[in-house]
């Protein structure tokens, strides 16, 4: 998209707005949106700001596709990526409050079916939501291979497949011994938990978090169902759209690790409840959020879907996580000192997007927390 172009569709949002239809009193943060879509090449940006405890700014700019005509609003459902994960162990930390799993439950307790190795005999879901689980980053070629294939399948009988397979492979380390990144860790912990109740993860986390927290656009998969322009579509690293269907998202196999979209209001909302560590109709205990957002140990600073850090700005801790499928970038920040978290989201991958939504997390940063 052209200069020329991304400012006759800001010229039209004048007037009607990204946040038409949203609360008057909102700031709307798409001036500093546009200075940096003008000047990255991505299709589309989105942000929102939560400031003591509240949404208080939001904006959305560019296009839902490149080459096409429609833009995105604030209320357009962008994919998480990995952002998901702290959403499975949210959902674990509630299983857990009703008794129905432990965190040192273990792979061998719970997945008996699938008959894991040994070597993932004793791997604990804390350890897989912490990757500390002994599963490696990268997905042997013949097993992912084989959740692409098995795509006709259900969701539930696909990730069976994907977890029966790795708990057989080779673990990069003791499980609890190392650390290494793991999308396949997370997507065991995922089956632990289905396992455990008999819903498959899809429907635990649409029944125990999306409704709950009123998410009404969240839900699996490319956002932009059917190609139609609704929604945002993803696009590849050069900027082209990505066709709606096979191939538009990573396989179902994975969901625990990376498949959820919705819009960013709806985001928001996830996020203030960690922000303030919020009980209520998700969590009920405050140890509950203690424990998602604490490390296993000192030396490894991941938690359970959160990265744990500190900053000035944040006059303490920080939890962050980035999230991609390839084909969309999107970035949390929560600091609980300021009550404050900053959303950002772009529809293409991590090497175009990852630098404006960092910049547009800064917008928020120098705005809010002068």
């Amino acid at each position: 998209m052209n200069t020329i172009t991304r400012l006759i569709i800001a010229i039209l949002l004048v007037g009607s707005g990204p946040l038409s239809g949203q609360d008057p009193d909102l700031d709307d943060l798409s001036p500093e949106l546009w200075k940096i879509l003008n000047s990255s090449g991505i299709p589309s940006l989105a942000a929102i700001a939560i400031v003591d405890g509240e949404v208080k700014g939001a904006g959305a700019v560019g296009l839902r596709r490149n080459g096409g005509k429609k833009p995105v609003s604030i209320n357009d459902k962008y994919h998480i990526g990995s952002c998901t994960k702290s959403m499975t162990a949210t959902l674990a930390a509630q299983l857990i409050e009703e008794k129905r799993i432990q965190w040192d439950s273990t792979v061998g307790d719970i997945l008996k079916k699938v008959s894991p190795g040994k070597a993932y005999e004793n791997a604990t879901l804390e350890q897989l939501l912490s990757n500390r689980g002994g599963l490696p980053r990268k997905v042997p070629g013949p097993i992912w291979s084989a959740a692409w294939d098995d795509y006709k399948r259900g969701e539930k009988r696909q990730r069976e497949n994907f977890v029966k397979a790795m708990l057989q492979e080779a673990p990069m380390y003791v499980p609890g011994k190392g650390n290494e990144y793991s999308n396949a860790g997370f997507t065991v912990a995922g089956a632990m938990l289905e396992d455990a109740t008999g819903e498959k993860w899809e429907t635990l986390i649409k029944e125990r978090l999306f409704q709950p927290l009123g998410m009404v656009s969240a839900g699996f998969g490319a956002p932009d169902e059917g190609g139609r322009e609704e929604h945002p579509s993803g696009h590849t690293e050069e900027g082209k759209p990505v066709p709606s269907g096979p191939g538009d998202d990573n396989p179902s196999a994975i969901g625990p690790a990376g498949t959820v979209h919705c819009s960013l209001p709806d985001m928001a909302k996830y996020v203030r409840m960690h922000l303030l560590a919020e009980t209520g109709s998700v969590l009920r205990d405050p140890a509950s959020f203690e424990k998602l957002h604490s490390p296993m140990d000192e030396e490894h600073a991941y938690a359970k879907g959160w990265g744990v850090g500190e900053r000035g700005w944040a006059k303490g801790k920080t939890l962050s996580h980035t999230g991609s499928n390839t084909m969309f970038f999107f970035v949390i920040w929560i600091a609980p000192e300021r009550k404050f978290a900053a959303i950002a989201a772009t529809n293409i991958g991590i090497e175009k997007g990852s630098k404006p939504c960092d910049d547009a997390v800064g917008a928020m940063i120098a705005k809010y927390l002068k």
